[in-house]
């Protein structure tokens, strides 16, 4: 089962649900842009440096355009592993595997500074954008990984009732997207035939996530009623 959420213990290996919202619940997307680039800032972070060099960029100079190489932002890896996400209006959700000690909080702090100073420049404002630095739960029970994953993933429903068109990786777990920075394969590995033998009569992921469990046990009955997921005004 994970931590408390309020204190934040670092470990290699570890996995983690990260999450974090905007300052007096203000919402931290506000058209489609914002989203595209906060997953963008994702991908500068995750992808293999080898493949962010073959990210091209028109530059133009004395009237003369070219294509230039950008230059990379801080790069985490080989540190970081993301296995899901979802982007809310007014915050966000990562699963994630720090494999270096510390690297989360290294990781968070520049997808988060670097999202803030575009906010900031884009709709003219100064300050804090996030209510905190981000909220952490370290997971070390693989049956509250999986739940996890479907609670990230059904986030969305509170505005759309399609979960495959919504900020989220769950277009990777479907196999609609193939995204290099986002690792499905844990999660899906459970639903392996003998894995766990609780999901006998849920066969596919897709099930799992958008099947109601009105006459079969929930997964929820497993786990710990009294952990929290996040901040319950959230």
């Amino acid at each position: 089962m994970p931590a408390r959420n309020v204190v934040k213990i670092y470990v290699k290996d570890g996995y983690y649900h990260v999450y974090n919202r905007g300052v007096e619940k203000r919402n931290i997307f506000l058209d489609e842009q914002d989203y595209r680039v906060f997953l963008n800032i994702l991908k500068e972070a995750l992808l293999s440096p080898l493949e962010l060099t073959k990210t091209k960029k028109t530059v133009s100079f004395k009237g003369v355009t070219f294509k230039g190489v950008m230059k990379p932002p801080k790069n985490f890896y080989g540190k970081i592993e993301l296995l899901a996400y979802c982007l809310m209006p007014n915050h966000f959700h990562v699963l994630l595997k720090q494999l270096e000690e510390r690297s989360m909080h290294q990781f968070l702090q520049s997808v988060c500074t670097r999202y803030v100073i575009y906010f900031n420049k884009k709709y003219k404002r100064v300050g804090a954008l996030f209510q905190n630095a981000y909220k952490a739960s370290l997971i070390s029970d693989e049956l509250y990984l999986l739940h996890l994953s479907r609670y990230i993933h059904r986030n969305p429903l509170k505005y759309t009732e399609n979960l495959r068109n919504a900020y989220s990786s769950y277009g990777e777990y479907l196999g609609i997207r193939k995204t290099e920075w986002i690792k499905p394969a844990l999660i899906l590995s459970f639903f392996q035939p003998g894995k766990l033998p609780f999901l006998k009569h849920i066969n596919s992921y897709q099930r799992f996530v958008e099947y109601e469990h009105k006459k079969e046990t929930p997964i929820e009955w497993y786990l710990d009623g009294s952990i929290t997921l996040e901040d319950d005004d959230e």
